[in-house]
């Protein structure tokens, strides 16, 4: 609940930043997976490599898929420094994605077209489905992964109820590793950079013997943070609080460094491919992270709660202690984590087996498991009446199963069938410890308890698509799905010690108390497309999608609980898209153009008074819940191009436009929505990159290549104080640019590069803050981004 106090109404408009709708994305050439693609099409001179994608469960050019994709290979991440999956949103339209704060963990809120999730709590449904080698990634915690050893990177855009289908209401993030071949070949690459940062990352591949090829890879990230949490009594000595210093802080005040890196990751994958008819790739991951929580700053603060004393330290400077003084069940002063440890493994199987010349069944099995334990400091200062923190154990353990079998009937039909399942068990082991309730500072109303709750889920599925082609140059395409949900949660509520919690609030009166979701839902998908040209595919398309309904997770009454329950939100998705390649494939033009009906919407709304029973704004309790919020509707036009004018001479970029509005806003959300809010911001977004391989002759070659990105003004909610919640307020809008200069050796097996990222040394906050516990503590806090850095890699292929 300490972390809950961070699901605020000033965190629903998340999904605006995502949520930007007309992109220009220029992206850069990508190299082909299947040779063949590129060679149908080859011709002299500069041209846009093709890339084949998977999205449609059947290989296909990306010019030739019917749905809004961005497409990415191992090239352009690495031309562009992109080395873990938060990074690709820079350039990827309509895409949002955020490394959370200390209060989540190590987690990321993933939203496409303003639609996902930012919460981590296992008990809520991600709104973005991520995907690792087909295997679906259940949960937003350990999400920020390292783009370790990748083929490419699928960004599908729009509902995917029918295709990639588990809660990918907003879209589809698809990671695709690098398989085991038959070649010897191996990369070794070391980073020397800012704030003593130290990468190293390593790939190894080999034949072991005929039909049978190994593949390994490993990373180490470690950094120093960048905002520094200074013991205030230490750098305040006399303060009018009477706040002393800790006696084993050093000199300069600085207890730790927040935002710091610590991170290690190893794949090692096994491909067993004797003939035309199996291929089996076996793979394994092991990941470890360990390090200060997200680098976060007070944001607003209200002197008058906080006893007369404005705690904001500077623009990278933290007071808040993550320190609880005794009290109530503390018999003793204690602190809480500033930590987040990360610790995870998994194995999966993917298995396709050539059935006949126009059959295959593909079996695609994985389990998953990992731990992960981090502090809270709910008020972010040292000020003992109004602290507030938590500890935080999740275990988390998932196993999938999915088939599919694809096939034809001659050359007008494709098919696929499939089915999926998947069984996943969570415990959520907290222990809080909350004394910031009005009055503050009176033990009889500390809020102390802690909890051990087992969270149950399981998902299964029916799913076909069909592919026609009833005349030449057109196709049409039809999906169907059906998915069954469970989803049970109990609530364990004791005292510190085991024993029976009694409080004000009633929330010890949860204790034993289990809360059940069953619900089901069919998708549908139908698609027309018409290629005019060999430049030229036009397409329409009408899908749906839905994110699973459920229970509130961290209620602080009982009434909260027994009311909280929520429906699935849906969506409703009208497309109409060209793909184009024109100038002799020197300049690729994607344009979509989208409308979006949504229902039941899924936010934090800030203010629980109605579920407590109370009128709207009036209810004294703090709030975590999430509703269904209301209806809306959203539009906006993506535009992608990617483009090589003369040799050597690639240029990428986006431009994004988005509106919308609320159809309808249920009573719990009212004061924390309004009828005449932007159901999401922000309303602009764009990038540009450029870069210029210049041939040097027998000296090599030099990259310098530049990028450039803009992010227009984003709401970040409204604050709360005395029942009366302020006008929104808005992060202002932010152009970051990085700049790097790669040279290359003749045999191109060594490359150095020079690297500078925020350039401009800009500072902005990320797209959430928090601020549930303003009412009561006087302060709200955000993350702030990473300031200006540079780095030094060098990477030698073998």
């Amino acid at each position: 609940m300490a972390k809950s106090t961070r699901t605020t109404s000033h965190v629903r408009l998340l999904a605006a930043g995502s949520l930007a709708a007309l992109t220009l994305s220029i992206a850069m050439p990508a190299v082909a997976q299947d040779a063949q693609a590129t060679d149908a099409q080859a011709t002299e001179g500069p041209t846009t490599n093709e890339i084949v994608v998977t999205a449609q469960f059947r290989e296909q050019r990306l010019q030739d898929t019917p749905l809004s994709i961005t497409a990415v290979d191992a090239t352009l991440l690495a031309s562009r420094n992109q080395t873990d999956i938060s990074q690709i949103a820079a350039q990827a339209p309509n895409v949002q994605l955020t490394q959370m704060g200390g209060a989540f963990g190590s987690s990321m809120a993933a939203y496409i077209r303003g639609i996902g999730q930012y919460d981590f709590n296992p008990a809520y449904e991600p709104g973005v489905g991520i995907y690792i080698d087909d295997v679906y990634f259940a949960t937003l915690t350990g999400s920020v992964m390292d783009l370790l050893d990748l083929e490419r990177v699928e960004v599908l855009r729009g509902p995917q109820g029918t295709l990639t289908g588990r809660n990918s209401i907003g879209g589809a993030i698809k990671l695709f590793s690098a398989k085991p071949s038959a070649e010897s070949s191996g990369t070794v690459e070391a980073v020397y950079g800012s704030r003593q940062r130290t990468d190293l990352r390593g790939t190894a591949n080999f034949q072991l013997a005929e039909g049978l090829y190994a593949r390994i890879s490993g990373v180490y990230k470690r950094q120093e943070g960048y905002v520094d949490q200074v013991d205030f009594g230490c750098a305040n000595p006399g303060n009018p609080l009477g706040i002393g210093g800790n006696a084993s802080t050093p000199k300069d005040c600085v207890v730790a460094k927040l935002g710091e890196r610590d991170y290690a990751g190893l794949r090692g994958s096994l491909r067993f491919n004797p003939n035309d008819t199996i291929d089996w790739t076996v793979t394994g991951d092991y990941t470890y992270e360990n390090r200060t929580n997200a680098a976060g700053v007070i944001g607003a603060t209200n002197p008058a709660l906080t006893g007369g004393v404005d705690f904001s330290c500077g623009k990278f400077c933290t007071y808040a202690d993550w320190y609880m003084p005794a009290g109530g069940q503390a018999t003793q002063a204690y602190y809480n984590p500033n930590s987040t440890r990360f610790e995870g493994w998994g194995v999966s199987s993917n298995l396709t087996i050539g059935l006949g010349d126009n059959l295959n069944l593909q079996a695609i099995t994985a389990y998953r498991k990992y731990n992960q334990v981090f502090g809270t400091d709910d008020d972010y200062t040292p000020y003992s009446l109004i602290a507030g923190g938590g500890f935080n154990d999740l275990d988390f353990k998932f196993f999938s199963q999915e088939l599919r079998l694809n096939g034809s009937i001659g050359d007008m039909i494709d098919w696929t069938v499939g089915g999926f399942y998947n069984s996943q068990t969570s415990v959520y082991f907290t222990r809080q410890d909350i004394r910031y309730i009005v009055p503050i500072g009176n033990p009889a109303l500390f809020l102390q308890f802690q909890g051990d709750d087992p969270i149950r889920a399981n998902s299964k599925a029916a799913f076909g698509t069909v592919f026609i082609r009833p005349v030449e140059d057109m196709t049409i395409t039809a999906g169907v799905r059906y998915t069954d949900e469970h989803k049970d949660y109990t609530f364990v509520r004791t005292r510190w010690d085991g024993g029976t919690l009694v409080d004000p609030f009633g929330v010890g009166a949860l204790n034993g108390t289990k809360s059940v979701y069953d619900g089901d839902k069919i998708d549908w998908r139908l698609s027309l497309d018409y290629r005019f040209s060999p430049e030229v595919l036009a397409y329409a398309t009408v899908s749906t999608g839905f994110k699973g309904g459920g229970v509130t997770a961290r209620p602080f009454s009982r009434n909260q609980a027994i009311n909280g329950t929520f429906d699935p939100e849906t969506l409703t998705a009208y497309e109409f898209g060209l793909k184009t390649d024109l100038l002799d494939r020197r300049l690729r033009l994607n344009f979509s153009a989208f409308y979006n009906d949504y229902r039941n919407i899924q936010l934090p709304i800030g203010d629980c008074s109605v579920l407590d029973g109370f009128a709207p704004g009036t209810g004294p309790f703090p709030c975590a819940a999430i509703q269904n919020a209301g209806d809306g509707e959203m539009y906006g036009l993506e535009l992608e191009m990617q483009a090589s004018p003369v040799e050597g001479l690639d240029i990428d970029g986006s431009l994004s436009w988005i509106d919308g509005k609320w159809k309808r806003i249920d009573a719990a959300a009212l004061g924390a929505l309004r009828i005449e809010d932007p159901i999401t911001t922000p309303a602009w977004r764009a990038s540009l990159g450029i870069q210029y391989k210049a041939d040097l002759g027998t000296s090599g070659s030099i990259t310098p290549r530049f990028d450039l990105s803009y992010v227009g003004k984003q709401s970040i909610g409204r604050l709360i104080n005395g029942g009366v919640f302020t006008d929104l307020q808005y992060n202002p809008s932010i152009t970051l640019g990085n700049a790097r200069l790669t040279w290359k050796n003749p045999d191109e097996d060594l490359a150095i590069s020079l690297e500078v990222q925020n350039m401009f040394n800009n500072y902005y906050f990320l797209p959430l803050r928090f601020a549930a516990v303003y009412s009561f503590v006087g302060t709200s806090y955000s993350n702030v981004g990473r300031p200006r850095e540079w780095a030094l890699t060098v990477r030698k292929t073998f």
